[in-house]
């Protein structure tokens, strides 16, 4: 663990001590080869947990996670390349490192073995994201994105330290490997359910569900697109993750708990699909599709059958890469016409050939066609959620129709029609847009030949 989180941190000396020229080249290569040796999470072990210290423990579900999350730290970078150019070497570094800082408490959150540790690195991952969003924002309307996601996060999270604290005293460790263990008593009465409620709220607003999701679309429209990419790639899937953990510990079909709960995921899928088919702000539409996917999520792990927990996995990780290149492919046009109203920026496809094959490629794995890796998740909840209950199906089902058509609406929106008068000289794409977007969309593919390595089954 230590031989990733160590040269994670010093990537800071290295932003503030490499030469002006070699700043980005440094950073991008350093984090790179991070992200490769990384990939050493994935090989299979004959033991549950790998690298278990008495802090961390790296097992099934957290190892794609971890990997994702050092995998995009040097696709962030490249990608805000364009938009500091202006800027004077010393806010470029200051930028960095509030890239960085998120860095090494997201690695940790993924692989804490302590729920209270766990607990301080999900809280201290706001706080860089929270400098991103209002700092580097393009608009004044971010100190309001900022505030909604901080007040949003407080006030679940301050119930979860409390039922942590609970939970301690009831059973004397905190340690994941002994909770597994314990059988505490479930006892029905209030505290009990209030407790378990209280553990999983964070998570919900971080997941985040239908109804606790307003902080999302805002902060996304007024991130930067580092910010965007961090939000929607990783700090979404501390939720999901956090559930996934949390649920094997509390007894919830004893409460009933997880019946509006799964409801609420399950009609905000539908919701926010149908909510992307009147959205005019290309990156709106972006952050409300990914709050119908992360629905999904929610609802396979409060199910909690080993389906249900592979698909939630997978698709999170699919999730991860697809919405963070729609986010990249999104700031390119926004990089180019100033704006991220779609009837603004359409018709782009003669003029960008190269860069609608992205875009058709992107949004071709967020409709989940076969034979990609989201369409399997998204069959193996539908599954576990029809043996659950078989009404579902209706949810489900109409969800993903809804899905496939303001995919298309988007591909059509910003590719096709007529072009807007306003338009009349812009940049040829990049180099370095072009390894973006590839750096994204192999992965994926690779993980079509061998999915068992995201699935969160043990190996």
């Amino acid at each position: 663990m230590l031989k990733i989180i160590m040269p994670t941190i010093m990537l800071l000396p290295l932003t503030f001590l490499s030469p002006h020229k070699f700043l980005w080249t440094n950073t991008t290569m350093y984090s790179l080869l991070i992200a490769a040796v990384s990939l050493q999470w994935l090989t299979p072990t004959y033991y549950p947990n790998k690298g278990l210290t008495p802090w961390t423990s790296i097992d099934q579900i957290s190892a794609p996670l971890l990997v994702l999350s050092c995998w995009l730290l040097p696709l962030m970078i490249m990608a805000s390349q364009n938009h500091l150019e202006q800027e004077p070497i010393n806010r470029k570094r200051i930028f960095l490192t509030t890239l960085i800082l998120v860095q090494p408490f997201i690695l940790l959150a993924f692989s804490a073995s302590e729920l209270m540790l766990f607990y301080i690195a999900f809280e201290a991952t706001l706080i860089p994201t929270l400098i991103l969003i209002t700092r580097w924002g393009s608009q004044p309307e971010r100190l309001n994105a900022g505030i909604y996601l901080l007040f949003y996060t407080l006030a679940s999270s301050l119930p979860l330290l409390i039922a942590i604290l609970h939970l301690h005293n009831q059973i004397g460790t905190l340690y994941f490997p002994m909770l597994k263990l314990s059988h505490h008593p479930s006892t029905n009465s209030w505290t009990d359910l209030v407790s378990s409620l209280a553990l999983l709220l964070a998570f919900m607003v971080k997941a985040p569900l239908y109804g606790l999701h307003l902080w999302l679309p805002k902060a996304h429209v007024e991130a930067p697109i580092a910010g965007s990419m961090l939000l929607a790639a990783l700090l979404l899937k501390l939720g999901g993750y956090g559930i996934m953990r949390i649920t094997l510990l509390i007894n919830l079909s004893s409460s009933n708990l997880h019946y509006p709960f799964i409801i609420l995921a399950l009609w905000g899928a539908l919701m926010t699909s149908a909510i992307c088919l009147r959205q005019i702000d290309l990156k709106s539409l972006i952050a409300y599709s990914s709050v119908s996917h992360m629905g999904l999520v929610v609802a396979a792990a409060m199910i909690q059958t080993q389906w249900a927990f592979s698909g939630a996995m997978i698709l999170m990780i699919s999730h991860g890469l697809t919405s963070s290149m729609l986010f990249c492919l999104a700031n390119t046009n926004y990089e180019r016409t100033h704006s991220r109203i779609l009837l603004l920026t359409r018709g782009l496809q003669p003029l960008l050939p190269l860069m609608a094959t992205w875009w058709l490629l992107a949004n071709l794995t967020n409709m989940a066609i076969p034979p990609t890796t989201n369409l399997m998740a998204e069959l193996t909840i539908i599954i576990a959620l029809f043996n659950w209950s078989s009404m579902t199906i209706l949810l489900t089902g109409t969800a993903i129709l809804l899905t496939a058509s303001y995919t298309l609406y988007m591909l059509m929106m910003t590719q096709r029609g007529p072009l807007p008068s306003h338009i009349t000289s812009i940049q040829n794409s990049s180099t370095r847009e072009h390894l973006l977007m590839a750096l994204h969309m192999i992965p994926m593919i690779l993980l079509i030949f061998k999915p068992e390595l995201i699935s969160g089954i043990p190996m």
